[in-house]
């Protein structure tokens, strides 16, 4: 019920942004900005070492200007969860949160690096500074990598501890 309250208040938060944003423009989020996630859009089959298996629905929603995440491990995991991002023009970035049934809560931020989408945070862990990033690589029409990676040592490297292939369901 919290993630659920946190991520209604995210929303109301990028719509009040996002609003403003379209006052001044008419169209809003018809730049290509906007259209940079569209690779992500549809429905997907996972898959992760250890015989992982599960999906992952991606939707634009609230005029096109919100991409909404709902993932679901499958039988493979008990997790559960969904992120809403936006592209945020005053910084030229994307924004994203992810909730999920494990009562997590992160925060990112991030753009389009050459051909990988980006997306990272920074954060203390009993006084250490962290980085934790997820890497969208090898986008195809119908499939793609997804890297959950960290550092710790500000981002001089960085360790795969996650890879998700994905495939667009049929």
């Amino acid at each position: 019920m919290i993630a659920q309250m946190r991520l209604l208040a995210v929303i109301l938060i990028l719509m009040f942004s996002i609003t403003g944003y379209a006052e001044e423009n008419q169209k809003p989020c018809s730049t290509p900005e906007f259209r940079q996630f569209d690779f992500w859009v549809g429905t997907w089959d996972l898959t992760w070492e250890q015989d992982g298996k599960g999906t992952n629905t991606i939707t634009r929603i609230l005029g096109d200007c919100v991409i909404l995440e709902n993932f679901d491990g499958g039988e493979s995991m008990t997790l559960r969860g969904m992120s809403v991002s936006a592209f945020d023009p005053q910084s030229a970035h994307w924004r994203q949160t992810w909730v999920d049934n494990d009562g997590t809560y992160l925060d990112f931020t991030g753009a389009m690096q050459g051909e990988n989408m980006i997306l990272a945070r920074t954060f203390t862990r009993a006084g250490k500074v962290l980085m934790q990033r997820m890497v969208f690589r090898d986008i195809k029409p119908d499939s793609l990598i997804w890297d959950w990676q960290r550092s710790t040592d500000q981002g001089k490297t960085w360790e795969n501890l996650w890879t998700i292939h994905y495939r667009r369901a049929k």
